[in-house]
């Protein structure tokens, strides 16, 4: 684990053994240094191969080749008559080209009838062309068959000697879907890194495919710790709080591509946490934790976190979000955890900041972070010296933002109404109205 808290003594200098322990202040991260020194022990998931529907928001490790052509064959984008188009010619209502059906063709078909001068076959939406046609003429350009009227665009069984009138000219391969007009055989349809949506699967099967090679999406485990806590909709009593943090940072993980799994409220019992960590370590390739990681008598997290080793509890230049937690449990191979303070804002922001380009790298992903613009606020800003200040505010497309809400942690309902995050950098304590500043889109 790089970048462990750096502590430094000096040595005792009483001849009589007492000890003049005199300890540096502890070390204050960077928001930068924090998130380069986390995502530098994370990596993309090895690649897998998975079924289609298994694979929906994973991205292509590799490139996607067409084995075929699409349509693999010439087919019909009507219901309607195969017809020869110099049959058709000068057709009109008053002088129909009078054409012997010489068989039907339904979607699916194997045998084709041959369609040879003076003949049509009927056929169906998505059926083959059979060999002699070059066009389809639709059922409204004709009169839908001898006897049948337009129920013989419903496949109505052969009548003997049928005749169908078409009423207008026919051009060449009008209304058919010629073989490969949608993907030629050997053409590269998906590039490795594509994310697959629905579209995207949807081709993967028309080509042919069932399974595709990807990076899986990271299982994480969020977790929130505290007695105090109570699930929504339970009775909340004296000194009791709803839990909400779980719910926004699971649903935060979802959209950021992950498989997320939202484990109810710990309580403030080390044996308790530790089990429930124990419980969610097989299906976890990420855990997220919400409070316990600021200095307090009944913060049991960094007592059980640092039981197992190799985990760090930080304190970063920023508002909201200075504690922080980050490690692995199980040694260098073990599953990342990131721990977040419990302020509602702050563990938001510190997903944002922190877990949200972890879910990411480990999708391999190339937008790791959230796009960052220029904007003009017409506010006065004020922030605390030596802390990178994250205001939450309100985007506009003019290129203007305001500030929603105060800086304190525990506004939900201001945080529910922003769009991005307003940065103020830690050598600034204050900015006029009109100033620009950096801001950190949360929808895109």
């Amino acid at each position: 684990m790089t970048g462990s808290t750096e502590h430094t003594t000096t040595p005792a200098a009483c001849c009589d053994g007492s000890a003049d322990r005199a300890s540096a202040a502890p070390r204050f991260w960077t928001v930068d240094e924090h998130r380069a020194d986390v995502l530098a022990a994370v990596g993309p998931l090895p690649a897998i191969e998975l079924g289609l529907l298994d694979a929906q928001g994973c991205r292509l490790e590799e490139d996607v080749v067409a084995a075929g052509d699409l349509p693999p064959f010439d087919n019909s984008s009507m219901d309607g008559y195969a017809v020869r188009t110099a049959d058709t010619q000068g057709a009109t209502d008053a002088y129909p080209s009078v054409l012997t059906v010489v068989g039907d063709i339904a979607a699916g078909a194997g045998e084709l009838p041959k369609v040879g001068p003076g003949q049509a076959a009927r056929i169906m939406t998505g059926a083959p062309v059979p060999p002699g046609a070059q066009a389809v003429a639709p059922v409204e350009w004709t009169d839908g068959g001898t006897g049948t009227g337009l129920a013989a665009a419903a496949m109505t069984a052969p009548v003997a000697d049928e005749e169908v009138r078409v009423l207008r000219p026919v051009a060449e391969a009008a209304h058919i879907r010629r073989r490969g007009s949608d993907v030629a055989a050997g053409t590269t349809v998906l590039e490795a890194g594509t994310r697959l949506g629905p579209t995207q699967i949807g081709l993967l099967a028309a080509i042919g495919r069932a399974t595709v090679k990807v990076r899986p999406r990271p299982r994480v485990v969020v977790l929130s710790t505290g007695s105090e806590l109570v699930q929504p909709g339970e009775p909340v009593g004296p000194g009791q709080i709803a839990d909400s943090n779980s719910f926004t940072l699971t649903a935060a993980a979802q959209e950021a591509g992950a498989i997320a799994y939202r484990v109810g409220a710990v309580p403030d019992d080390a044996e308790r946490l530790r089990a429930v960590l124990e419980d969610q370590l097989g299906r976890a390739d990420l855990i997220v934790t919400s409070g316990g990681v600021s200095v307090g008598a009944y913060d049991v997290v960094k007592e059980v976190f640092e039981s197992y080793g190799g985990v760090d509890f930080r304190k970063l230049r920023m508002q909201p979000g200075k504690p922080q937690g980050f490690g692995r449990i199980g040694g260098a191979a073990g599953v990342p955890l990131l721990a977040l303070p419990g302020n509602p804002v702050s563990a938001y922001i510190s997903f944002e900041l922190f877990v949200r380009p972890v879910i990411r790298t480990m999708l391999g992903a190339a937008d790791v972070h959230r796009p960052v613009v220029r904007a003009l606020c017409p506010s006065a800003l004020r922030s605390p010296a030596g802390r990178r200040q994250f205001l939450r505010g309100r985007y506009s497309p003019d290129g203007t933002v305001e500030p929603v809400g105060g800086a304190d942690s525990h506004l939900v309902g201001a945080l529910a109404r922003a769009n991005c995050l307003i940065t103020v950098p830690e050598e600034v304590t204050g900015l006029p109205a009109g100033s620009e500043v950096d801001v950190v889109l949360l929808d895109s």
